[in-house]
């Protein structure tokens, strides 16, 4: 099983949708997603929470928590979104970093745009892993 961990500053936002993305896109018995923060929000933003619902992707639920080396170390993929020299350097962890704009505070057609971009990179992700389901 191959761990990946999605991470952005607050852990509300792009790395929410990446995980919740990664895991309905992957076969489960092969990868799966977690996502963090390294300075966690209190709660997922709410423009991302409405933008997901409207393509039946459930993040409510969702709790912000800590980029923490132990948590890292825990994986085998690290992909980072706007936390920069904040995450941890594992050894052995492949990384890569994805420039998406934070869609906290942004009108709801920039989430949407933001959503799709987050989509479109997970499915790539997965496509090019090999992890998709029935791959």
């Amino acid at each position: 099983m191959t761990t990946v961990i999605f991470a952005c500053v607050h852990n509300a936002g792009r790395s929410q949708m990446s995980a919740a993305y990664f895991n309905l896109l992957a076969d489960p018995a092969r990868a799966r997603a977690i996502s963090a923060g390294t300075q966690p929000g209190e709660r997922v933003h709410p423009e991302v929470v409405a933008a997901m619902a409207e393509v039946g992707v459930d993040v409510s639920g969702g709790r912000p928590q800590r980029l923490t080396d132990e948590l890292a170390r825990t994986a085998q993929w690290l992909v980072t979104m706007g936390c920069g020299d904040a995450c941890p350097v594992v050894p052995g962890l492949r990384r890569d970093d994805w420039p998406l704009s934070d869609p906290k505070g942004q009108p709801m057609e920039r989430v949407r745009e933001i959503r799709a971009e987050v989509h479109r990179r997970v499915a790539a992700f997965v496509a090019a892993t090999g992890w998709g389901r029935g791959a």
